[in-house]
């Protein structure tokens, strides 16, 4: 079962190092101790606070679609040419980037600023993991 000593487990979260030790004195968090005696937390109940507490942002399209994954956020930058554009989003600590013609971006009205809403459907997501650290 993996473990994260509190720094990564902060880090996982995005809140301070001391945050977590907080969490694990309330009891909101369980810490254990590894072989080398650091603090650790179970990966699969910080997964599980990790969801719970995920800040999502509503999605304010009101539309009902099939794709699960919507990320909402802010628009950075746009680069147009005559065709295609580039158009990247801030949707809370995720950074989307999106190619579509420049004729999308205009009648979007998007821009640096524009609120909108990255919807992702696909049917190949590549998911990696670190390389297994030695004890």
């Amino acid at each position: 079962m993996p473990q994260y000593r509190i720094s990564e487990a902060a880090r996982l979260l995005a809140v301070s190092d001391d945050t977590v030790r907080r969490w694990v004195k309330a009891g909101e968090l369980t810490a254990t101790t590894d072989a080398a005696g650091r603090a650790v937390i179970d990966g699969e109940e910080l997964a599980a606070r990790a969801r719970k507490y995920a800040a999502e942002v509503a999605d304010p399209s009101e539309v009902n679609r099939s794709a699960r994954n919507r990320f909402v956020g802010l628009v950075t930058d746009v680069v147009t040419d005559t065709v295609m554009a580039q158009v990247e989003l801030q949707c809370g600590p995720h950074r989307v980037v999106s190619l579509m013609s420049s004729e999308a971006v205009r009648e979007l009205g998007l821009r640096p600023g524009s609120l909108a809403v990255a919807v992702v459907k696909a049917t190949t997501v590549v998911v990696e993991t670190p390389q297994r650290r030695s004890a």
